[in-house]
Formats: C-alpha cells, sequence, structure tokens
C-alpha cells in the first residue's frame, strides 16, 4: 500500500465507482425459479441493490450453486485497514546461507509437516523440496539448511518428538483442509503441545501456512508467524534468517 494518504475506495464493475461486485455461493435447495429467487433475496440482505442471478448450476438433487451481480454502497478507507507488512528483508539464497553461517555458525535446522489429517501436500512440499514454488528453489537448495519434511497427516505429538529429536530451530506446518476450521483447531493443539514440551527459551520457532489463515491470528494461535496464499520459499528463507540467524531488525521501506 503506497504511503499517498488515505483513499476511500468503492468496487468497480462497469464503469469507475459503480460499486458493482460478484457473489458465489450454494444454496441447500434444488434448482428452479423459486431457488433463483432465494439467491437474489439472499443476495439483497446483503446489501447488493439491484441483484441479478447471472449463474444457476444443480449440485446433486438437493443443492444449487449461484453466481450474483448486483451493486453495493458500501465504501472502504485504505487508512482503516489492518495486514501484517512484511519487516524483514527479502533476502537472495546467497545472502540466506551466508547469513546462516556467520550467525549460527552451523546448519539451521527445519522441519516441516501436514498435521492432523490434513493430507494435502502441495503446500509443505512447494516451500520444502528443492523444487519449489512460483520459479524459486525449496528451502532443500539452500546449502546452510538442514530440512526434514515429514510430509503428511502427522500427529501432532510425533511432530514435537520429532523437532525434539532433530533440534529444531523452525517448524513449517501446512494447513489446507479447513472445514469446520480444522486448521485453527489444529494450530492451536500444536502450539499447546509444543508450549508444554518446551521452554520458553527452548521451543522452535513455530511458523503456519496455508490459503485461510488470517495473518492477523498469529498470537491468537500461539505462533510465531502466519504466511497466507503466494508464500513462496524465499519468502520463509528470509523470514528465518531475520528470526534466528540475523541482528537485522529493522522495518524494509
Amino acid at each position: 500500500m503506497s504511503d499517498d494518504g488515505p483513499r476511500i475506495l468503492r468496487p468497480y464493475g462497469d464503469t469507475t465507482g459503480d460499486g458493482m461486485v460478484q457473489v458465489s455461493f450454494t444454496l441447500p435447495v434444488a434448482h428452479d425459479k423459486r431457488a433463483e429467487g432465494a439467491a437474489a433475496q439472499l443476495a439483497s440482505k446483503m446489501g447488493l441493490d439491484p441483484v441479478m442471478v447471472v449463474h444457476a448450476k444443480q449440485i446433486g438433487t438437493s443443492h444449487t450453486f449461484f453466481v450474483v451481480y448486483g451493486s453495493v454502497k458500501h465504501l472502504v478507507n485504505t487508512a482503516d485497514v489492518q495486514v501484517v507488512e512484511r519487516d524483514y528483508p527479502l533476502l537472495s539464497s546467497k545472502e540466506v546461507n551466508d547469513a546462516v553461517k556467520e550467525n549460527l555458525g552451523r546448519k539451521l535446522v527445519v522441519v516441516g509437516a501436514c498435521i492432523g489429517t490434513d493430507a494435502h501436500t502441495v503446500g509443505i512440499d512447494a516451500i520444502c523440496n528443492i523444487k519449489g514454488f512460483a520459479g524459486e528453489k525449496g528451502l532443500e537448495y539452500y546449502r546452510e539448511l538442514r530440512v526434514v519434511n515429514l510430509g503428511a497427516q502427522v500427529p501432532v505429538p510425533d511432530l514435537v518428538n520429532r523437532a525434539v529429536d532433530e533440534k529444531a530451530d523452525a517448524v513449517l506446518v501446512s494447513q489446507v483442509v479447513t472445514q469446520r476450521d480444522a486448521h485453527l483447531h489444529n494450530t492451536r493443539e500444536m502450539s499447546a503441545a509444543f508450549r508444554e514440551a518446551f521452554g520458553p527459551a527452548e521451543r522452535p520457532l513455530l511458523i503456519v501456512g496455508g490459503p485461510r489463515f488470517d495473518e492477523m491470528m498469529a498470537g491468537e494461535l500461539g505462533v510465531d508467524r502466519i504466511f497466507s496464499r503466494g508464500t513462496t520459499p524465499g519468502d520463509v528463507a528470509s523470514y528465518l534468517v531475520h528470526a534466528l540467524a540475523s541482528d537485522v531488525k529493522e522495518p524494509v521501506g
């Protein structure tokens, strides 16, 4: 976000400032005219006026997926928006390796996993595996990092025990499954287990990531950092240096 001062924003659809937005949702009802009317009524109660149901498709025998289009009157003041800004330098792989070697004098140990019943390793693999993500090599590529990727469906006690065995400096947990806030429950369970197993000065850095996490919730969930969608291995490696192997704490402009 630029520092040009507050800006009042309204959604843009066909013309500037027209407030047009598109919303999708599913209703537990078979598709017919009454179902479309229910979708339009729901959108109206959400503040869209006028409302157009632009797409409706039945799912199975008793559900319908809708896309509605309409205008909202709401405005957003960017001065009121709260986000987690990156407060550390984004480093190259060489800079990461040099910082770890100079400040730790040994390899930085990272243990990664998907916990609970989450079998989706795409996130943890994108960060840890050497093939990486978005054109960046994963953490295994960094010669001064030792990465242990435990994969999917790792019970929290097993993760804690492995972190102890490996003398982990940092633990990375990816959570993709979010039904009924499973990612939040699993993260709270994990952070509580590490607090019980380690003293405050001995606990490894706890980092979680996934597309549905709110980066503002790190303190509430008991972790040190949350990474959301779009995170690359370089983001994580740079944060590891910032938190564990560097005296540089100044915000980045």
